[in-house]
């Protein structure tokens, strides 16, 4: 009688701690993978919002210039400095010049 007791106290322990383990990986993946996304989409999203006229940006493209006129979903761009236009959608916008991604 005994012996029932222990095994079925055992298997719960085990699962108990099979519960844990797995609450400990999603943690895990949460803090070091899913809340540093977020967190980054968030200031890039933020970046885009406050992006204004003479601001020097890089494209996801590689592409510098320099911000020319700003609308709800798009950027126009000097590229060349000497009036060359593009215009581009404000999504592609990677980041300002001089910093690193």
């Amino acid at each position: 009688m005994n012996s029932i007791f222990l095994q079925a106290a055992s298997g719960q322990t085990s699962m108990i701690y099979q519960l844990v383990m797995w609450a400990g990986i999603i943690g895990v993946f949460y803090f070091f993978m899913i809340r540093p996304q977020q967190k980054k989409q968030k200031d890039q999203k933020k970046f885009l919002e406050e992006l204004k006229k003479g601001d020097e940006v890089v494209t996801i493209g590689g592409l510098h210039a320099t911000v020319i006129s700003v609308y709800e979903t798009t950027v126009t761009l000097d590229v060349d400095g000497k009036g060359t236009k593009m215009k581009f959608e404000k999504s592609s916008i990677s980041r300002k010049a001089g910093t690193t991604a």
